[in-house]
C-alpha cells in the first residue's frame, strides 16, 4: 500500500513540476515582455509634460476595446481570474490576453492610476487555460491548479517575490482557507518566471529597512495600534472603491464614453493640486517612502479615488500597486505624524494594508520578507494579522469565496462570494451580549 501511494506522489510531482516549468517560462517571457513595451511606453510618454490630457482618449479605447472583443478582460485582472476559477474552472477566452495587454497599456502609459499586476495575473491565467486543453487536463481540479500557476508566475514576476508569488496565488482564492494542493507547482512557476524576467534584464528593488530605535515590547505594541488603523483604512478604500464604481456603472451612457469622463475627472485633479503624483502607477512615490522621504500627507487619501475612478470609469489595470501606494504613504504619514521611522512604517504599511485588502496575510509577511528584510518581516506580521481581521469579511476581490468566518461570534453562508455579505449576523452568544451591553447603555442614560 506503501508503495503504491509513494509510486501515485512521485508521478504527480514529476507531472506538475514539468507543467510548472513551462508555465512558468512562457508567462515569464509574456510578463517580461509586457513590463519593457510599458517602461518603454512611460518613458516616452513622460517626456511630455503634460501626457496626462491623454488619459480621457486612452479610458475611451480601452473600454471600447475590452467591450468590443473581449469582455471577460475588463476590471482588475485578478478578480476576473478568482471569478473564472470559481465559477467556470479556470477557463479563460485566449483573446483576453492581448487585449488586457494592450488595453493595460495604453491606460497607464497615459497615466491611469492603477497597477500591473492584476494585468500580469490575468494574462498568466489566460495563457495557462489555453495549455490546459492542450496538455488535456480535462478534471475541473487540474484546470484550476494549472490556472493558479499562471497566476503566481505572473505576480513573481512583476514583484520579484516568487514565494510571496505561490503563496498568494495559493491564498487569494479563499478567505480562510489556504490551497495546498496548488503550493508545489505554484512555487515552481514562480521560480521559473522569476528567473526568466531577470535573464531578460528586468530586476527588482530591494529595500535594507532596519527597526530603528525601538524595543522589541515598543514595537510590538506599535504594531498592534498600527494595524488596528490600516484595517479600518482598508475598509474605507473598499467602499470608496464599491462605491465610485457603483455610481458610474449607474450612469446610461454607452459605456466607453465613461472613460472620457473618468479622464477628465482626473486631469482636473491634476490641476487642481499642482501635482501628478496621484496618477499613474505611482512607483517613484512608493520607492522614496521606502527610502524614508517625506511624502505629502494626503497622498493616500487622493490616490485611492484616482484608482476608483481610473478602474470604474474603463481604465484597464490591477489594484495591488495602489494598493502599495496607498499602504506605503500612510505609513509615512503615521511615522511623520507620531516622529516614526518613515521607511520602517512605510514598509509595514504597505504590506499590511495589502493583507487587509487582498485578504492574503500570509503572502504579506512574505513580501516583507523577500523585500526587506526576515527582521522587518516578524513585526510586519503582527500589523497583518491585526488588520486582516480588522477589515471584516470585505475585499478589492469580491469573488473571494468566504471558506471560514473571521470571528466565531459571526454567522455567514459557507463558501459565498465575500462581496455578497452585506450584513453581520452573529451567534446567540454574540446577540446576548449586544442585548446586555445596550441594557446597561439605557440604564446608565437613564441614570
Amino acid at each position: 500500500m506503501d508503495c503504491i501511494e509513494v509510486v501515485v506522489l512521485l508521478a504527480s510531482t514529476i507531472k506538475w513540476t514539468i507543467l510548472a516549468v513551462f508555465i512558468g517560462g512562457i508567462v515569464g517571457s509574456v510578463t517580461g515582455l509586457f513590463l519593457k513595451l510599458l517602461n518603454t511606453g512611460q518613458s516616452w510618454s513622460h517626456s511630455f509634460n503634460y501626457y496626462y490630457l491623454f488619459m480621457p482618449l486612452a479610458f475611451f479605447s480601452s473600454s471600447y476595446m475590452i467591450m468590443k472583443l473581449a469582455p471577460s478582460a475588463e476590471g482588475h485582472g485578478t478578480e476576473k481570474v478568482i471569478e473564472a476559477i470559481h465559477q467556470r474552472a479556470g477557463k479563460i477566452d485566449i483573446k483576453v490576453i492581448p487585449v488586457k495587454l494592450f488595453a493595460t497599456l495604453i491606460t497607464l502609459i497615459s497615466g491611469g492610476s492603477a497597477g500591473k499586476e492584476g494585468p500580469c495575473a490575468q494574462i498568466g491565467a489566460g495563457i495557462a487555460s489555453f495549455f490546459t486543453d492542450l496538455f488535456k487536463l480535462n478534471d475541473e481540479m487540474s484546470k484550476k491548479r494549472f490556472v493558479t500557476c499562471g497566476i503566481s508566475a505572473g505576480f513573481a514576476g512583476v514583484f520579484g517575490t516568487p514565494i510571496a508569488g505561490a503563496i498568494f496565488a495559493a491564498e487569494v482564492l479563499y478567505v480562510g482557507r489556504f490551497s495546498y494542493i496548488v503550493l508545489l507547482p505554484s512555487l515552481i512557476s514562480s521560480y521559473v518566471s522569476y528567473v526568466v524576467i531577470n535573464y531578460m534584464g528586468i530586476h527588482h528593488t530591494r529595500y535594507l529597512i532596519s527597526l530603528g530605535s525601538l524595543t522589541e515590547i515598543q514595537m510590538l505594541f506599535h504594531m498592534v495600534f498600527f494595524g488596528i488603523f490600516i484595517g479600518l483604512l482598508a475598509m474605507i478604500f473598499i467602499r470608496v472603491l464599491t462605491i465610485i464604481e457603483s455610481y458610474i456603472h449607474k450612469i446610461s451612457i454607452y459605456k466607453p464614453l465613461k472613460g472620457i469622463i473618468g479622464g477628465l475627472i482626473l486631469i482636473l485633479i491634476v490641476f487642481i493640486t499642482g501635482s501628478k503624483d496621484c496618477i499613474g502607477l505611482g512607483s517613484d512615490i512608493i520607492k522614496n517612502s521606502l527610502q524614508g522621504n517625506i511624502i505629502d500627507k494626503s497622498s493616500f487619501l487622493l490616490k485611492m479615488f484616482t484608482t476608483s475612478i481610473t478602474l470604474g470609469s474603463g481604465g484597464s489595470g490591477g489594484i495591488l500597486t495602489p494598493v502599495f501606494y496607498v499602504g506605503s504613504t500612510f505609513g509615512n504619514f503615521w511615522g511623520q505624524f507620531f516622529n516614526l521611522d518613515l521607511a520602517l512604517f512605510s514598509a509595514i504599511g504597505m504590506v499590511a494594508f495589502l493583507s487587509a485588502c487582498a485578504n492574503t496575510p500570509i503572502a504579506s509577511i512574505l513580501i516583507a520578507i523577500e523585500l526587506f528584510s526576515p527582521e522587518v518581516g516578524c513585526f510586519s506580521s503582527i500589523a497583518c494579522a491585526v488588520s486582516y481581521l480588522i477589515v471584516g469579511h470585505k475585499s478589492v476581490y469580491p469573488s473571494q469565496l468566504l471558506a471560514v468566518n473571521k470571528s466565531p461570534a459571526m454567522i455567514n453562508e459557507p463558501y459565498c462570494e465575500i462581496g455578497q455579505v452585506d450584513n453581520v449576523t452573529l451567534t446567540k452568544e454574540s446577540k446576548l451580549l449586544h442585548h446586555i451591553y445596550h441594557e446597561d447603555k439605557k440604564e446608565k442614560n437613564k441614570v
